[in-house]
């Protein structure tokens, strides 16, 4: 019974660090992307 609030701080830690990681992964892809989905949405906008 004493170790359980280490094992819930222990839990949140490692949802932090998933959300950490998937926050990373998620700017490279757009830092990637970016300019190539910007360049899309001005073609579209110059064909309107």
């Amino acid at each position: 019974m004493l170790f359980a609030p280490k094992e819930k701080a222990q839990g949140l830690v490692e949802y932090a660090l998933i959300l950490v990681l998937v926050a990373v992964v998620v700017i490279v892809i757009l830092a990637l992307l970016g300019p190539a989905i910007g360049n899309i949405f001005s073609n579209i906008m110059q064909s309107i």
